[in-house]
């Protein structure tokens, strides 16, 4: 059973009546990889925006592995140090990492947060040696677009942490580096500015499965623009 833990934040969690990325890329997964897998983590719930918590399970489509280890407003600085824990507990095999553009936001410029994305690497080995993980880099939103310092650091950051993927992958416990979704416009693929909408969805999922084939020969590439 190959176990695969979504990590990310608003982006990933996705909020009330959405169908998000995890299940994009596991419906996915159930048509091209030939094993067994399923998606782990300490949290299942979507965001409600009207109650401001992570407490709804109104997924667009349930009846799919819905765990997860994702929050609204959190980012590479609160998932560091809970990544070791729900590791360990859930036995995830693959990390499919989407984290960033809150910790730019708010809390830590890019050479803090690149700092922050060893420590969770570091993290994670502790509770596995063998973890894999695939890296999804800030994807910039309608605020790196109108701002530009904000977008400077948020270039400065992704290259940090191709760097960071580059100078900490190892054999034993591999990192994949995804590309930035080359399509992704956020005029047409985000409902906000930032958040995916449903073609949204289904690129960030194309953006992890085709890290994955191409990387490890892992299912097939994802055709997300006829999905």
């Amino acid at each position: 059973m190959l176990r695969f833990m979504p990590v990310g934040d608003s982006m990933t969690i996705g909020s009330a009546g959405e169908h998000t990325w995890r299940h994009r890329l596991w419906r996915h997964l159930c048509a091209t990889y030939d094993g067994p897998f399923t998606l782990v983590g300490p949290r299942e719930t979507l965001y409600d925006k009207a109650a401001d918590a992570p407490t709804s399970y109104e997924y667009a489509e349930p009846a799919f592995p819905r765990a997860h280890l994702a929050g609204w407003g959190e980012g590479w600085i609160h998932m560091a140090p809970l990544i070791a824990d729900a590791v360990r507990e859930s036995r995830a095999d693959v990390l499919l990492v989407s984290l960033g553009l809150i910790d730019l936001g708010f809390y830590t410029n890019a050479e803090q947060t690149a700092k922050n994305v060893e420590e969770f690497v570091n993290r994670a080995r502790t509770a596995d040696p063998r973890i894999h993980m695939v890296l999804l880099p800030v994807i910039p939103n309608v605020r790196a677009q109108e701002d530009a310092e904000f977008g400077t650091e948020v270039a400065l950051f992704n290259e940090l942490l191709a760097k960071a993927v580059a100078d900490l992958d190892e054999p034993r416990s591999p990192l994949l580096l995804t590309s930035v979704p080359p399509s992704y416009d956020i005029h047409r693929d985000t409902y906000d500015g930032t958040h995916p909408n449903a073609s949204g969805e289904h690129k960030i999922a194309a953006a992890f499965a085709d890290a994955m084939y191409q990387g490890w020969g892992l299912c097939e590439e994802y055709d997300a623009e006829s999905a």
